[in-house]
């Protein structure tokens, strides 16, 4: 935690403030296709590294003499079971993503929502009366949830000085407002304009567009 006091416990510039990144990995995927193409691919390994140093760039108040470490990374990703792809991307995920130095997955099988009722008779409408195609879906679950209580359990725990929130989704809004409220840093990575009511919540935002092009995997 960066406050006065937590100063105290890190005497000069001997004492690196740790920084934690947290990647809300389909929004942050789905933004770099969106600026670049779906066939960018991120370096994962400096991916944390890189972000460190671009908030070593940001005021931050009286922690501004003290340098920062990359202290890890945590990646969170929903995946469907019941597809090819989605097993594919399960497998990448913990057996390759999470083997690289400081990175930490959290994968979440997505779950299966149910049918739309009929608002007359309650009774689910499996399949569209039009094309006969099926109405069931799947519901990504959990990742939003394990995000903001990993956050604030590792705050309390004192894993970390200052967070990299990588995300553009505005329901993490009163999970950083309750941190900053206990005197915690954290720095948005997104898009802009996208997810502008996030970054005006935190305490500064990375422009990770700008960034991009040294973090793509050769």
């Amino acid at each position: 935690m960066v406050t006065d006091e937590s100063l105290a416990s890190h005497p000069g510039k001997s004492s690196p403030l740790r920084v934690r990144v947290f990647v809300d990995f389909w929004n942050f995927q789905l933004s770099v296709n969106r600026a670049r193409t779906s066939n960018f691919r991120v370096d994962w390994k400096i991916l944390g590294p890189r972000l460190t140093r671009e908030v070593q760039r940001i005021d931050l108040g009286p922690s501004n003499d003290h340098p920062l470490q990359f202290d890890g990374m945590h990646v969170y990703l929903s995946y469907n079971a019941s597809t090819e792809a989605g097993r594919k991307l399960k497998q990448w995920a913990l057996n390759s993503l999470d083997r690289f130095p400081g990175v930490q997955v959290i994968a979440k099988a997505r779950k299966r929502k149910r049918a739309p009722k009929c608002p007359k008779c309650n009774q689910e409408i499996i399949q569209c009366p039009h094309c006969g195609a099926s109405t069931e879906g799947t519901l990504e679950k959990g990742v939003d949830t394990a995000i903001v209580t990993d956050m604030i359990k590792l705050a309390w725990a004192g894993a970390f000085d200052i967070a990299v929130l990588v995300s553009s989704d505005a329901d993490f809004v009163p999970a950083v407002q309750f941190l900053d409220s206990k005197g915690f840093r954290v720095i948005q990575g997104g898009f802009p304009p996208r997810g502008i009511d996030l970054a005006r919540t935190c305490w500064a935002a990375i422009d990770l567009a700008k960034i991009l092009n040294e973090v793509e995997r050769a």
